[in-house]
């Protein structure tokens, strides 16, 4: 006989439509799999290839963690941190910068609760995602900027809240573009497109 503490956990399957609860549930009795909640679809994650997802993530940690290194005692960068975003929507973002007094919060299993301030996706075959449904739910919960780096187009996507909508938010004279959210975040355009890390991280360190 089989009872309820020896049951086997119940599978995720892409597609499969439920809460935030229900999904965060079931997320954590399947330990080896990667998974998320975006507007009530769950999402399996596909192997990750060093040359269309790991490299380019690794540069946006790099970049996003100078920032850190010279603001620790007011905000956090955090690398597929699963976010409690509202009651369709448990994303696991590449990469969040959050302040730490700011609009989220840590849960006493320490997730982050609340859209944090600034959110980047690499995307290949996540595209579509990322670009529609995704964007929706960080719009709607008040994402104050979302980058998404398409590697397979060679292009940035920067996006900025204004009045509950998000404006593209294109590179200045010098190929630069900064926050508002982050005051001193810069990224180089062309640099991050050419993987040029030296680049990438001296135009942030130079403020």
């Amino acid at each position: 006989m089989v009872t309820a503490s020896s049951a086997p956990p119940v599978m995720l399957q892409s597609g499969d439509r439920m809460t935030r609860i229900e999904f965060h549930r079931r997320y954590c009795e399947l330990p080896d799999i990667r998974a998320q909640l975006i507007e009530g679809v769950v999402y399996l994650s596909s192997p990750l290839r060093a040359n269309f997802h790991g490299d380019q993530h690794a540069l946006v940690l790099a970049w996003l963690g100078v920032y850190w290194e010279a603001n620790p005692e007011t905000v956090r960068v955090s690398d597929n941190a699963s976010v409690f975003l509202d009651a369709d929507n448990e994303p696991q973002p590449d990469a969040s910068l959050r302040y730490i007094r700011g609009q989220t919060s840590l849960t006493e299993g320490g997730y982050i609760a609340g859209a944090p301030e600034l959110i980047v996706e690499v995307a290949a075959s996540s595209v579509s995602i990322d670009l529609h449904d995704k964007l929706n739910a960080y719009r709607r919960n008040g994402v104050r900027e979302y980058i998404v780096w398409r590697v397979l187009d060679q292009a940035i996507d920067w996006f900025r809240l204004h009045e509950g909508a998000f404006d593209r938010v294109e590179p200045d004279e010098q190929g630069l573009i900064g926050s508002e959210a982050f005051p001193g975040l810069r990224l180089n355009v062309a640099a991050m497109l050419a993987e040029d890390v030296a680049g990438v991280l001296k135009t942030q360190r130079d403020g």
